[in-house]
C-alpha cells in the first residue's frame, strides 16, 4: 500500500486498452450492456461487406485504419442494432459512447466531464486524423448518432477534476492516452523514427512519424500519439493481436504451464521448437495481412514433439510475428530501424528477448522498469500540472536495463523466417 492521501497525488492519468467500446446512460452513468472488448470478433461479417462495398479506400484515407473489427466503430453500431431501445435513445442524446477512457472519465467527474484524446479518438474508425474532427461520412457509414461522441482534448492537458466524495478531494485528471501510445511516451520515443514494442495481451509496435502522418502501403496503421503543446504526433503501428494471450492459452485452455513465468525454463529445456511452428491466429491476422478469418495453426508436429518444443514454438511465433511488423514497417518509411525498445509483461522473459533479438537481427533494449504504459501516462500528467517541465526531464528519468545481442546467423535467420511465412499461408487457408 502506497498509503497516500490526496493532498499527495498531484494528478491522475489514464490510460487504457484502447478499442473496447462502452454505452452508457448520460443520466445515471450506468451501461446499458456489458463492453465489447477490443478482441471480440462479432462484426467480422459486416467489415467483409465493408471491403466487399470498395469501403477500404475511404475508411484508410480519413482514419489511417483498416475495416476490421478490431476497431471500435463496427462494436457501436453493433450495440445501436442489438441492444433494445439503444438506437432510438442514442438519437434522443439519452445515450453516451467511448472508449474505456471516456467512461473512466465521466465516472471519475461525477457525470461532469465526457471527453477523449486523440490517440484514443484515433482508434474508433469514426475520427478524421487529418482534419482532427469526427467525420461526418464516417457517423453516416456507420449509423452513429454525433450527439453520443465525447468532446476531443490534447493528450497531455488538464480534462477536469475528480468529483471529491470519491476520493476526498479535487484531483486533475490531467494526462490521457491509449496504452500503446502511452507506453511509446513512457519509452521516450519523441523523436521521428524512434520505435518501441509492447508485449502485453497483444503486441504493438509503434514508431514516431513526427508531425507528418506516413501512409502506409504494407498493412501499417497510420494513427495518433498524442497532441501536446498545440502539435500532433503521428505513428506508424503494427498490431499483433496474440502476444502473451498465447502463453495465458497453454496455461488455462490446454493446461500445459502452471503459469505463465514458468514458459521461459520450459521453453530453454530444448534447444530449438523441434522443427514445429505455431501461429496464434485466434482472433485473425493483424499486421501486415489483416485476415479476419484466419485461425491459429501448427505446423511440423511428429512423434517426438513435446510440451516443451510447443512451448518454445510458441514464443518464437511472439517474436516472428513483430518480424513481419518491424519488415512492414521499413517497407513503409525506408529508415533503418537501429534499435528496439521493448516493454510489458512479457518483455520479462530473457529467452523471448534473446529470440527476438536472433530473428530481427536488432538489438533489444529493455528498461530498468518494464511498466512503461502506466509510466507514459503518469508522465503525461505530471507534465500538464508541471511535475515535469519538459521532455527532457523524462528522458534523465529512463534507464536501459539490458540490452540483447543477435546471435543466429543470417542463413538460420532466414531459414525460419521462411518456414514461418508458410505457415502464415496455412492458417490463412481458413479464410
Amino acid at each position: 500500500m502506497a498509503e497516500l492521501s490526496p493532498a499527495d497525488i498531484a494528478a491522475i492519468g489514464i490510460t487504457n486498452q484502447r478499442e473496447t467500446t462502452v454505452v452508457w446512460e448520460k443520466e445515471t452513468g450506468e451501461p446499458i450492456c456489458p463492453a465489447i472488448v477490443w478482441q471480440c470478433r462479432r462484426t467480422e461479417d459486416f467489415c467483409a461487406e465493408l471491403k466487399q462495398n470498395g469501403k477500404d479506400a475511404l475508411i484508410r484515407e480519413k482514419t489511417g485504419l483498416t475495416p476490421d473489427p478490431y476497431f471500435s466503430a463496427t462494436k457501436l453500431r453493433w450495440i445501436l442494432q442489438n441492444v433494445e431501445g439503444a438506437e432510438e435513445r442514442a438519437k434522443k442524446g439519452e445515450l453516451l459512447f467511448g472508449t474505456v477512457d471516456s467512461f473512466l472519465i465521466y465516472k471519475l467527474t461525477g457525470g461532469r466531464v465526457h471527453a477523449t484524446d486523440p490517440s484514443n479518438a484515433a482508434r474508433t474508425m469514426l475520427f478524421n486524423i487529418h482534419t482532427l474532427e469526427w467525420d461526418e461520412e464516417l457517423l453516416t457509414l456507420f449509423g452513429v448518432p454525433r450527439a453520443m461522441l465525447p468532446e476531443v482534448r490534447p493528450t497531455v492537458s488538464v480534462f477536469g477534476t475528480t468529483d471529491e466524495s470519491l476520493l476526498g478531494a479535487q484531483i486533475p485528471i490531467a494526462g490521457v492516452a491509449g496504452d500503446q501510445q502511452a507506453a511509446l511516451f513512457g519509452q521516450c520515443c519523441f523523436e521521428a523514427g524512434d520505435v518501441k514494442n509492447t508485449y502485453g495481451t497483444g503486441g504493438f509496435l509503434l514508431m514516431n512519424t513526427g508531425t507528418t502522418p506516413v501512409t502506409s502501403q504494407n498493412g501499417m496503421l497510420t494513427t495518433i500519439g498524442w497532441e501536446m503543446n498545440g502539435k500532433i504526433t503521428y505513428v506508424l503501428e503494427g498490431s499483433v493481436f496474440i502476444c502473451g494471450a498465447v502463453i495465458q492459452w497453454l496455461r488455462d485452455g490446454l493446461g500445459i504451464l502452471s503459469s505463465a513465468a514458468e514458459s521461459e525454463a520450459l521453453a530453454a529445456s530444448v534447444p530449438d521448437s523441434g522443427g514445429v511452428t505455431f501461429v496464434p491466429a485466434f482472433v485473425g491476422l493483424g499486421t501486415p495481412y489483416w485476415d479476419a478469418a484466419a485461425r491459429g495453426t501448427v505446423c511440423g508436429i511428429t512423434r517426438g514433439t513435446t510440451r516443451a518444443h510447443l512451448v518454445r514454438a510458441a514464443l518464437d511465433a511472439i517474436a516472428l510475428q513483430t518480424v513481419d511488423v518491424i519488415d512492414a514497417m521499413r517497407r513503409d518509411t525506408g529508415l533503418p530501424v537501429p534499435i528496439l525498445r521493448v516493454d510489458g509483461g512479457a518483455s520479462a522473459n530473457n529467452l523471448l528477448m534473446q529470440t527476438q533479438s536472433d530473428l530481427s537481427a536488432l538489438p533489444i533494449a529493455r528498461p530498468c522498469h518494464i511498466e512503461t504504459t502506466a509510466w507514459g501516462a503518469a508522465a503525461m500528467a505530471g507534465l500538464s500540472v508541471g511535475v515535469y517541465q519538459n521532455t527532457d526531464d523524462l528522458t534523465a528519468l529512463t534507464k536501459t536495463a539490458n540490452i540483447f545481442e543477435p546471435k543466429l546467423s543470417e542463413g538460420e535467420r532466414q531459414q525460419q523466417l521462411a518456414r514461418w511465412h508458410r505457415a502464415i499461408e496455412s492458417a490463412k487457408a481458413f479464410t
